[in-house]
């Protein structure tokens, strides 16, 4: 089976029409889950413990759609 990494993070954004953050270095990085659904439901969380910010915004990456696994890994991917 296939296994489709999340992460799910967010932080406060510069404008909230875009999608540049405030302080990058401050993220909030809720974690990495196995399958869309938990990610969903710990982005809904946040985004709703975070409502009354306009500028906070969370989001869901597709960790899996940023690899290709049939292509082959370059050398530093295979280190141990």
């Amino acid at each position: 089976m296939t296994q489709r990494l999340h992460l799910v993070f967010g932080g406060e954004l510069v404008d909230p029409q875009g999608t540049k953050f405030k302080d990058p270095d401050n993220l909030d990085i809720l974690g990495i889950y196995p399958n869309y659904q938990k990610a969903f439901d710990a982005w809904k969380a946040a985004a709703q413990r975070t409502v009354d910010n306009a500028h906070m915004r969370y989001f869901i990456a597709h960790l899996h759609r940023l690899r290709d696994e049939e292509t082959a890994a370059s050398s530093t991917e295979e280190l141990d």
